[in-house]
């Protein structure tokens, strides 16, 4: 049975966040900015359960994962919730460092965290279903994803 991402906030944090989404990307539809929120938990948590493993998100889901950042508060208590703070380092776009690769195993670990993909929001830079206005991109195995505590060892 999958888990739901969106159980991870409350419903008036989830409809905060999902504004945001909407706010930053006018021509994206509450139901999409719903949907993205809940890629962008999944990615998160998902991180925060595999620590050590080199995992970035589509453009799409960044764009999710940028409105839950700027939630500081909502965003500081999930992360102690899920155990680990998973900290953003932004990386200018560039669809040339786009590395499927590194996406299809993101979306695996998603998976085997327990949570479903949405595969329409996991696609290359330019080929989003979904249009985002997002400036940043995650693409390559350089670990721009890092989670605090890090693992001993």
């Amino acid at each position: 049975m999958d888990k739901s991402a969106r159980s991870l906030l409350t419903q008036v944090e989830f409809d905060a966040v999902s504004s945001t989404v909407q706010t930053d990307n006018p021509d994206v539809s509450e139901d999409d900015a719903a949907v993205i929120v809940s890629e962008a938990l999944a990615f998160v948590a998902t991180c925060a359960l595999f620590p050590t493993a080199r995992l970035a998100p589509s453009r799409v889901v960044d764009a999710g994962w940028h409105a839950l950042i700027l939630h500081t508060q909502t965003y500081a208590e999930l992360c102690a919730r899920l155990g680990a703070f998973v900290h953003h380092r932004p990386e200018e776009p560039d669809p040339a460092r786009y590395d499927q690769d590194v996406i299809d195993r993101t979306t695996a670990l998603v998976e085997e965290a327990g949570y479903s993909v949405n595969v329409d929001l996991w696609g290359p830079p330019d080929g989003d279903l979904v249009s985002v206005a997002a400036k940043c991109q995650h693409s390559d195995d350089s670990g721009p994803i890092v989670t605090i505590p890090k693992p001993k060892g």
